[in-house]
């Protein structure tokens, strides 16, 4: 048998202050080390909006973890990124590489237009990576990669749920992802990264990631049958299919173990399995 074409890149990113550079740019004249100057920026954001999450002009990538999804919508892989390494450089040579050797599958993201990506975008301006296939400025509007409304190339579930903004989302992906009887976030969130990382907690940071990445693929598997992509029936047995693909890994591995003891069956209306089998 080939292997199954890969159709849909489902990822999620988790970022560090990139403290020199904040200190650099933001308090040139005043001589912090780096760690000084990435908590002066937090408390900063802190005290202004209630929520010390840097812009992704302020950061590096940690962890960059994958799904691979094949165009009938199963799940075929979850990889992270440079393990155990998680260096920076790597990650983002291997994200921008991995996107043309499968021939540029759709990325699928859950707020990725207004952070992940940028974070990966903004790698590769500081590394040098060239990607002309998705900076591709000098084709028609609708055309380009990053054109908001080209979901052949990004699928930002934001976007989708908020009808491109025109809603807030709130409660966010982990909201979808309980409405749906996943997960969502379970003892670790996004807040508690940058001090998971000053610890040493590389390997945790990239299982919240991981977790993070199934949330995104199971929300967007639902959203597919709101597409008509996938029937409900459909959508039950894929993630049937799931589950025992993560039972058969959760021994060697802490995220979907995790994942498992979390994880919450979802319980159809008959009436909308009756349409469903209709269908």
């Amino acid at each position: 048998m080939t292997n199954p074409k890969v159709s849909y890149l489902v990822f999620d990113v988790e970022t560090i202050a990139d403290g020199e550079l904040i200190g650099r740019t933001k308090y040139s004249d005043e001589n912090l080390t780096g760690d000084e100057a990435a908590a002066r920026y937090r408390e900063e954001l802190m005290a202004k909006f209630g929520r010390d999450v840097l812009p992704p002009t302020w950061v590096l990538p940690t962890s960059v973890c994958i799904a691979k999804v094949a165009n009938d919508f199963r799940l075929l892989d979850i990889v992270a990124l440079d393990a155990p390494q998680y260096r920076p450089f790597e990650m983002a040579k291997m994200f921008w590489q991995g996107w043309q050797h499968y021939q540029r599958p759709a990325f699928v993201t859950f707020n990725g237009r207004g952070y992940d990506m940028p974070v990966m975008e903004l790698a590769a301006f500081r590394y040098g990576i060239s990607i002309p296939a998705w900076f591709n400025v000098k084709s028609k509007s609708f055309e380009q990669s990053r054109n908001r409304y080209n979901i052949d190339r990004h699928i930002d579930l934001q976007d989708f749920f908020s009808n491109f903004s025109a809603m807030r989302v709130s409660g966010g992906l982990n909201l979808l992802a309980n409405l749906i009887g996943k997960p969502g976030k379970s003892g670790v969130d996004g807040s508690q990264v940058q001090q998971m990382y000053d610890d040493g907690l590389l390997e945790e940071i990239n299982d919240y990631c991981r977790c993070d990445v199934l949330d995104t693929y199971f929300v967007f598997l639902r959203s597919r049958v709101l597409t008509g992509e996938l029937t409900l029936i459909q959508e039950q047995q894929l993630i049937d299919e799931v589950h025992a693909w993560l039972e058969e890994r959760a021994s060697q591995s802490p995220a979907y173990s995790h994942y498992l003891e979390n994880w919450g069956d979802w319980e159809a209306p008959a009436l909308t399995l009756e349409s469903s089998d209709e269908a």
